[in-house]
């Protein structure tokens, strides 16, 4: 097998908690994690000398080993000392720096890509614990679907598959530094905390009113108040009927539920208009494997 296409696909945080702030410095999490209909398309295709090249569309993306699609393929390749080589394209559309783990995606998908490629046997659980060492995010990037992450979140839980609707996807044209949004966070003050478990029993049972009604994602305190375009985007879809709107991960990307594609329709053309988000899509849920 000379060559393989995959998509990584995007996730959105559901519910996201910081339990506290460990004395190591990484954050403790409860989070729901979902995965979208929005992806990244990754080509790969064997060299017979040796070497990792990178190839991306956008001219701003590393193409060498600070990108994480460069760190997985050497990951496994120096493990295994696989003596070909990779050629890897990477065509991006999950947004950059956006809180929908598109690099980590990525980076799932060519540990993926590479176990494949060169027959290695490695099991999605086994991909996962050498993901870790990259990303906390690759664990689930690699499992995908509905799940519940703790830990650094790389401790994850199986979840059923979230009910059908419809999400609007808006990002601002600001980037915002998932370390800015850590070390300003106030994790062990902080007073109020998303109702973790009470998600996790709406998801069970199919609920999409309370699965919204109970989004929450403690990163907002320190996001919003520097960008508060964020909250105008959220404001914005509650007024053209979302269940919820909420940042996803660090942000600055906001994505609402909607239970009718009309309303969601409405919100995209409204957000389009007022010129507060440079990238807005509507997707659904995707708990598809990869």
């Amino acid at each position: 097998m000379r060559k393989l296409k995959l998509k990584a696909m995007a996730k959105i945080n559901l519910g996201l908690d910081v339990v506290r702030k460990r004395e190591d410095g990484y954050h403790e999490v409860r989070m729901i994690m979902q995965t979208i209909h929005m992806y990244d398309q990754l080509q790969l295709l064997m060299m017979d000398t040796p070497g990792i090249r990178v190839k991306t569309n956008l001219y701003y993306l590393p193409e060498n080993e600070d990108n994480l699609v460069y760190k997985a393929a050497k990951l496994l390749m120096d493990e295994f000392h696989i003596q070909k080589g990779i050629h890897i394209d990477l065509h991006k559309f999950i947004p950059v720096a956006a809180g929908m783990a598109g690099g980590s995606s990525d980076a799932a998908a060519v540990l993926v890509g590479v176990n494949r490629m060169f027959h290695l046997g490695l099991s999605s659980e086994e991909l996962m614990q050498r993901g870790v060492k990259i990303g906390a995010d690759i664990p689930y990037c690699i499992m995908r679907g509905t799940a519940l992450a703790e830990g650094i979140g790389e401790k994850l839980t199986r979840l059923p598959a979230m009910p059908h609707c419809h999400v609007l996807i808006a990002k601002p044209g600001i980037h915002v530094s998932t370390k800015f949004v850590y070390s300003n966070l106030k994790a062990n003050e902080l007073m109020v905390h998303p109702d973790i478990d009470g998600q996790i029993a709406a998801i069970q049972n199919r609920d999409l009113k309370q699965i919204a009604a109970l989004m929450g994602n403690v990163l907002e305190t320190v996001t919003i108040p520097a960008y508060p375009v964020i909250q105008e985007i959220k404001d914005q879809m509650l007024e053209c009927g979302a269940l919820n709107a909420m940042m996803s991960g660090s942000g600055p990307t906001v994505f609402g539920l909607f239970d009718r594609e009309e309303k969601a329709k409405r919100a995209s053309e409204r957000l389009k208009r007022s010129e507060l988000a440079k990238q807005v899509y509507i997707t659904g849920m995707f708990n598809g494997g990869i």
